[in-house]
């Protein structure tokens, strides 16, 4: 189960798409609910839609051919301002600007509870953000997520806090930057 028993394979939209119940599995199980509830049902509503965004890509980690992780993430389109809409502090119109190559938004990274503090995780993060061409990246996180320690070791840097939408699992998210190419 260490990093050296695993595999990462990088992938576009189309084959996310072929693998979207291996990847609703792991998310269950990093959550540790099942597969068919309303957690899982909206993170498959979320990556069907981020399939086909511009910059998507996916990242797998297999143990023995079986699926225990994953990042994905798209890029932010030029002139889209949404993700960062309502931010507090709220930051300079020049951080804000997006010209469809500078952001990379990191949507999503789950490990299996089995392969979680094994070092993963950070493999998948690397080997995602290690690809990229955008000047930074970005991510959001429930409020008290416990990733965000991690996240802040890995070079993540806090901006602010944003309103949820009506629907989201949280009212707020903290939203965070990371310039890239990420160095380690």
């Amino acid at each position: 189960m260490t990093i050296n028993d695993t595999s990462l394979t990088h992938h576009e939209g189309a084959e996310a798409v072929a693998l979207l119940e291996e990847l609703c599995d792991v998310y269950a199980d990093a959550y540790g609910v099942e597969p068919g509830e309303e957690k899982t049902a909206a993170f498959r509503r979320r990556a069907e839609k981020q399939f086909a965004q511009p910059g998507f890509a996916l990242v797998t980690a297999r143990d023995g051919g079986r699926l225990v992780g994953f990042v994905f993430g798209y890029t932010l389109p030029a002139g889209d301002t949404h993700w960062w809409g309502g931010v507090q502090p709220e930051p300079s119109a020049e951080f804000l600007e997006e010209t469809g190559t500078r952001t990379w938004v990191l949507s999503e990274i789950e490990v299996r509870r089995a392969w979680q503090s094994k070092g993963v995780g950070r493999a998948l993060h690397d080997a995602a953000l290690g690809a990229r061409g955008e000047k930074r990246a970005t991510l959001a996180t429930g409020p008290d997520a416990a990733a965000q320690p991690v996240y802040e070791s890995w070079g993540w840097r806090r901006v602010g806090r944003i309103p949820g939408d009506e629907g989201d699992y949280y009212s707020a998210y903290e939203l965070y930057v990371l310039e890239l190419p990420v160095s380690r």
